[in-house]
């Protein structure tokens, strides 16, 4: 498209501006409507569903048009942004009857799906991060900030742990260095909105010298990230893009916090999707957040998800944790009575972001005066507490008493959503304000008696004294009246049934109450502007009582639910036991029938005499729902939350590391066996003294040898580690891991109990110590429905190949009559007897034994062939 002097002015205004932001699609305010032209037009009439139209462009070509009004841009703009659109918000900067020539214009905001703060494109239970991302040499470095609430995180390290950190997180836009693009697509393979920058960007002494000018700092030493050369880069660069977006009031920004490895519980990204924690892997199942998140608090449930992906390993923390929770199950009516009030507050949190950034409406000035108010109450219910922990919380809290009348002072209690709507302040805040208001109040009356007047005077008994926004106010005449008229009104308009006019008195009154009413509405935003000034001192206090109110929402979410489902307290030392009595699942527990109880189990492991059990028993026994309730139970301990178990005993957990059912990277090209065996390599590549492993059926995806080979030689290899006795239940279908129990001290076996009535199996869903003998198939095919003629067909199989030990490949010759072929011609008996003799038996573990039983599988295979 031409951008010569042929365009118009507005449209060559906006070829300059848009070739500022070529990566955005900009809205250009023209008038009451936000204009899009050219390709930002076609995207946005297919987006935003609206009409797709042209513009004159003056002697040049026209060009695509497609707009909406001002006053709907919180509908389509997030609209945009989930889109992926990066949108350049560009308003008109003086008044349009003031400009001489075309209206000055900029953009004032570059929106982007990482940086918002809008209420429709944000969502209140989550974080909205943006994220910078840099590649050293050998480690990485990153930085999140949630623009909307002022979080600022960085850290550094490798590969697996930033990718670790990047799931937890799950930014909503990555920002990264152009030039390192390969590394970037080699580093994950999911979907994440992204944007490149130039690589002079990404330089240390740059992201240095802009943190310590947005900080007032000469050092970082403060912030504990001195040592965090790359994680420094990647935070510098956030800084940066915000500068380059127009997000430049960012002073609740106010500090950074390191992100270490060794302050949580190592959970994968593996584990988080395998263990359900804040998405169920079936549709319409239930994730570990539903049924934990109680919260009443949009700050609460944020926290609450951060909690749940970095559990503790601080012992001493975990405990004061639960001391807050246990003293909020006990006092119930405190509980109560608190949160009563927290569901009053809002979204503190955001509601001072918005002051920050000079975003915030007179209605959410109001709702933070309301936020602050029960924030003060909170002070009065926790003042004569007699419990330390709590009573430190109170004493971190502000009343912020000052703001709170100065807000009750100057807004009405119901004010208008913009400040040039006006009637937003309230009396007796300026005597200047006042007077102007009597005027525009005392106006009415004025039109009245001048009505009243000039009716009298011509003898008009229906003359009308009305306003429209075209001709201002006016003078109705009907026209059966219009004789009548008086000369020195002036006619303005002409209308079927009537004349309208003005005269010098209406002039002088239209004059003076449009300047009183322009007056008050210039007033009234200078003193709303003030206000938030003055709100924008104290940031720091509420952004620190925002962070307290989420941790007592935490507190009481978890309280209500330890009541509610009759959680107990556990104990968590830094010993290495894990002792659960009674444990049951908290997600199945929650979702069984009102009439169906969970069946509890009892789960000891302890590295010195039971590290390892090998659970066996059928399909549908409760096998991966034991695994997984260890796991939420431990995890739920080490936030700080009351278990669902009679009794528990836990010893700190520093990862915990999952193998639990199917998944696959068909898209990647990998199988599930693929991606079990990924995600087994990397649990044995990653194992601590502290460690919590759970496998459930490992090398199921392939051959019955090749899987049992496999799995053999996991529980040997996690019992023999010379340095880590991680814990382990491993389940498997495959009875041949109980002979471990015989060679190896530490290995116990354990069955799902199972009761046989009449051919038929009920599943006790009980844990008790042996092995279990049947897998039952069979009857769990029955159950699911399978045609009675592959039923009886697969019980003669079964039988057949029970008689021969099931281990030697068989051919059915007909559907009554098995034939083994078991050696070829004569001539290949001496090779397969050399072979046998080649072996030492003795000497042979039970791993190769199963080896060389396969080998032989193999060469009988290749005799018959």
């Amino acid at each position: 498209m031409s951008k010569s002097v042929d365009s118009t002015p507005l449209m060559r205004q906006y070829w300059a501006i848009k070739e500022k932001y070529p990566g955005a699609l900009l809205l250009f305010r023209v008038g009451d409507f936000y204009e899009t032209f050219l390709e930002d037009a076609v995207k946005a009439s297919k987006v935003l569903d609206i009409a797709l139209t042209k513009r004159s462009n003056g002697s040049a070509a026209s060009v695509a048009l497609a707009g909406f009004p001002h006053h709907a841009l919180d509908i389509y703009l997030p609209k945009l942004v989930k889109a992926g659109y990066r949108v350049a918000i560009c308003d008109q900067l003086e008044d349009a009857k003031q400009a001489k020539g075309i209206v000055q214009r900029g953009v004032t905001e570059l929106v982007t799906p990482g940086l918002s703060f809008s209420e429709a494109v944000l969502d209140t239970r989550a974080n909205n991060y943006v994220a910078s991302i840099f590649f050293d040499k050998t480690l990485l470095g990153m930085a999140f900030l949630d623009l909307s609430t002022g979080e600022f995180f960085v850290t550094e390290g490798t590969t697996d742990y930033m990718q670790k950190i990047l799931h937890h997180l799950a930014p909503s836009e990555i920002v990264f260095n152009k030039k390192q693009q390969t590394l970037w697509n080699d580093f994950t393979q999911d979907f994440f909105h992204t944007y490149g920058l130039e690589d002079w960007i990404f330089q240390f002494d740059y992201a240095y010298g802009l943190l310590n000018d947005h900080f007032g700092t000469h050092s970082l030493k403060g912030f504990g990230i001195s040592d965090y050369p790359a994680g420094i880069v990647a935070a510098g660069v956030i800084l940066h893009y915000l500068s380059e977006t127009e997000h430049k009031a960012i002073k609740h920004i106010r500090s950074m916090v390191r992100l270490e490895a060794h302050q949580y519980v190592w959970l994968d990204p593996f584990t988080v999707r395998a263990l359900e924690l804040l998405v169920p892997q079936q549709v319409g199942g239930t994730a570990l957040i539903e049924i934990l998140d109680r919260t009443v608090t949009p700050m609460g449930a944020r926290l609450l998800k951060k909690w749940l992906l970095f559990p503790l390993k601080e012992v001493v923390v975990i405990q004061e944790r639960l001391a807050i929770v246990e003293y909020l199950v006990e006092d119930a009516p405190l509980a109560t009575l608190l949160v009563n009030h927290l569901k009053q507050i809002g979204d503190l949190e955001r509601l001072i972001s918005k002051v920050a950034v000079g975003r915030v409406n007179p209605r959410e000035m109001v709702a933070l005066k309301r936020a602050l108010q029960q924030v003060q109450s909170i002070q009065t219910a926790l003042q004569s507490i007699p419990f330390p922990l709590l009573q430190k919380m109170n004493a971190q809290l502000h009343g912020c008493h000052t703001l709170v009348d100065r807000i009750d002072e100057t807004l009405q209690e119901q004010p208008p959503l913009l400040t040039h709507q006006g009637g937003l302040i309230q009396p007796h805040v300026n005597d200047q304000l006042d007077a102007l208001n009597k005027i525009m109040r005392t106006g009415k009356d004025y039109l009245v008696e001048l009505q009243k007047k000039e009716s009298q005077r011509t003898n008009i008994p229906s003359l009308k004294v009305a306003y429209n926004r075209v001709f201002g106010y006016y003078l109705e005449v009907p026209n059966a009246h219009k004789n009548k008229v008086p000369t020195d009104w002036i006619r303005k308009q002409t209308l079927a049934h009537a004349e309208r006019y003005s005269s010098e008195a209406l002039k002088q009154y239209e004059a003076q109450i449009l300047h009183a009413g322009e007056e008050a509405q210039l007033l009234e935003q200078q003193l709303y502007q003030a206000l938030v000034a003055e709100a924008v001192e104290y940031i720091p206090q509420i952004q620190e009582n925002a962070k307290h109110i989420a941790e007592l929402d935490c507190y009481l979410s978890f309280a209500k639910q330890a009541s509610e489902y009759h959680y107990s307290k556990p104990m968590v030392d830094d010993g290495t036991l894990l002792h659960l009595k009674g444990n049951r699942h908290p997600v199945i527990e929650q979702r069984l029938p009102i009439d169906k109880a969970y069946t509890p189990n009892d789960i000891y492991l302890d590295p010195s005499s039971q590290q390892i059990i090998v659970i066996t028993g059928p399909n549908m026994a409760g096998k991966s729902a034991l695994l997984r309730q260890v796991a939420l139970t431990v995890l739920m301990a080490q936030m700080g939350s009351f278990v669902p178990a009679a009794s528990a005993q836990i010893g700190v957990v520093d990862k915990i590391f999952t193998r639990v059912g199917a998944s696959d990277n068909l898209a990647q090209g990998e199988s599930t066996f693929m991606m079990e065996m990924t995600e087994t390599a990397s649990i044995m590549h990653n194992l601590s003294d502290r460690s919590l492993v759970l496998m459930d059926e490992i090398g199921r995806g392939t051959s019955t040898y090749d899987g049992i080979s496999i799995a053999w030689a996991l529980v040997e290899y996690l019992h023999h580690h010379p340095r880590y006795k991680a814990k382990t239940l491993f389940a498997t279908h495959y009875h041949e891991l109980n002979e471990l129990a015989k060679s190896l001290p530490r290995v116990k076996n354990f069955n799902v109990a199972v009761q046989e009535i009449e051919q038929k199996i009920l599943f006790l869903h009980k844990l008790v110590p042996g092995s279990s003998q049947h897998s039952f198939g069979i009857h769990v095919a029955q159950m699911a429905g399978m045609p009675s003629m592959i039923l009886e067909r697969a019980k003669e199989v079964l039988a057949h190949l029970s008689q021969v030990g099931g281990k030697i490949h068989t051919q059915v010759e007909n559907v009554q009559q098995y034939q083994l072929k078991l050696f070829g011609p004569d001539e290949t008996l001496s090779d397969l007897k050399a072979f046998l003799d080649g072996m030492d038996i003795d000497l042979l573990t039970p791993v190769e034994a199963l080896l060389k039983l396969n080998e032989i599988k193999n060469r009988i295979k290749r005799f018959n062939n």
